[in-house]
C-alpha cells in the first residue's frame, strides 16, 4: 500500500499554495492530495506560472479505493473554499477559518487512518490570534486536536535532529517551564520516535543545558543542578542513553555531535539557529508524540515572495520525502 499524504496549503496570502504546486513537478511514491482552495491555487499557478494540472480529489470516492500513486505534472486538490478572497502579501482575518479548517481536515483525515502522514505549508499566527483564535502554533495545535498531552518539536537537516524541551515561549517562561517530569516526558518520547518512526535501534541523546557553559558548576545558574541533571540520571536508570547537560555552545561541534542521533536543545532558539543554518532549504520541522505522522516546512509565509513565483521549494519537499519514509506502509 503506497502512502496517501495530506498537504495544507496553509495562509492563502503567503507562499504556501505556490511551494504547494512545485510538488507536481516531482516524482513521489504516494499519493499526494493537497488540501486548499483550487481557486486560489488556479490564479497562484497563472501568477507564478505553474503548468500543474489540478484534479479533484473526493474522499467518499477514493477513500475506500486503493491509492493513486502520484502523477507528475499534475496536483491532487481536495477544495476548501475561503472565507474571503485572497491576495498575495494581504493577511486577511477573515480567512483564519480557512486556514484552521485545512488543519483540521487533515487531522480528521489522519486520525480516520484516510491520510498516512500530514505536511503542513506555513501559517501566520498573528492574523489567526488577530481573528479572536489563541493560536500558539501547529505542534501545539496538533496535540491538542489529538488529545495529546506533550507532543514533542523537532527539526532535522539530513542526520542532524534538533529536539525542544519547550516550543513557543519567551525565553522570561522558559526556566519555570523545564521540570525533571517534563524533560522525562520530552526525552521518552524523543527515543521512543526515534525508535519507531526512524528506525533507529538504540538512539543516543545529547542533551542541551539551559545556561552559558551548562551553569558552570552553579555559577551561571542552577537549572542544570536542580532539575536537568537529576533527569538525565532518572532516565539513565531507566535505561536510555542520554547524555549531558551539556554546553550548547559545543554540543553541536561536529566531531561531538557525530555521536549522537539527536540534540534535545533547551528552548526554541538555543538549537534552531544551528539546524537553519546547516540546511535552511531542506529543514524539516517534525512533531513527535502524535498518533500520526506531521512534518512541516523550517520557514514561514514569506508575504513578500507570495505571487512572484521566486520563493524556495526545497524545505516543502523535504518535508514530503520525510513524511514518505516516516509513514507507515
Amino acid at each position: 500500500m503506497i502512502p496517501r499524504i495530506a498537504v495544507t496549503s496553509g495562509e492563502p496570502a503567503g507562499i504556501g499554495p505556490e511551494l504547494c504546486l512545485t510538488l507536481a513537478a516531482r516524482e513521489l511514491d504516494c499519493e499526494l492530495v493537497c488540501l486548499g482552495d483550487t481557486t486560489l491555487l488556479a490564479e497562484r499557478a497563472r501568477l507564478t506560472g505553474s503548468s500543474a494540472a489540478l484534479r479533484r480529489y473526493a474522499a467518499h470516492a477514493q477513500g475506500a479505493q486503493a491509492r493513486q500513486r502520484h502523477v507528475p505534472g499534475t496536483l491532487l486538490i481536495e477544495h476548501s473554499p475561503l472565507r474571503s478572497p485572497s491576495e498575495p502579501g494581504r493577511l486577511d482575518a477573515r480567512n483564519a477559518p480557512y486556514v484552521l479548517g485545512l488543519l483540521d481536515r487533515a487531522i480528521d483525515g489522519a486520525l480516520a487512518g484516510e491520510f498516512d502522514a500530514i505536511v503542513t505549508a506555513p501559517v501566520h499566527k498573528g492574523i489567526i490570534n488577530d481573528a479572536g483564535v489563541a493560536f500558539l502554533g501547529h505542534t501545539e495545535y496538533f496535540a491538542q486536536r489529538a488529545h495529546v498531552a506533550r507532543p514533542v518539536m523537532m527539526l532535522t537537516a539530513g542526520k542532524l535532529r534538533v529536539a525542544l524541551a519547550t516550543t513557543h515561549l519567551p525565553l522570561k517562561a522558559v526556566s519555570a517551564a523545564i521540570t525533571v517530569d517534563s524533560l522525562c516526558e520530552t526525552l521518552t518520547i524523543l527515543s521512543r520516535d526515534l525508535q519507531q518512526r526512524f528506525r533507529i535501534r538504540a538512539p543516543r541523546i545529547a542533551v542541551c543545558g539551559l545556561n552559558p557553559h551548562a551553569g558552570e558548576g552553579g555559577y551561571l545558574g542552577d537549572e542544570e543542578q536542580r532539575v536537568i541533571g537529576p533527569a538525565i540520571d532518572k532516565l539513565k536508570r531507566q535505561g536510555l542513553d542520554v547524555e549531558g547537560p551539556l554546553p550548547a555552545d559545543t554540543v553541536f561541534v561536529p566531531h561531538l555531535l557525530n555521536g549522537f542521533d539527536a540534540v534535545l536543545a533547551m528552548y526554541h532558539d538555543q538549537g534552531l539557529p544551528v539546524v537553519k543554518h546547516v540546511g535552511f532549504e531542506r529543514a524539516v520541522n517534525v512533531t513527535l508524540g502524535l498518533p500520526f505522522v506531521r512534518t512541516s516546512v523550517d520557514h514561514g509565509t514569506a508575504l513578500d515572495l507570495a505571487g512572484t513565483g521566486r520563493a524556495e521549494s526545497g524545505s516543502l519537499a523535504a518535508a514530503v520525502q520525510l513524511a514518505l519514509e516516516l509513514a507507515p506502509r
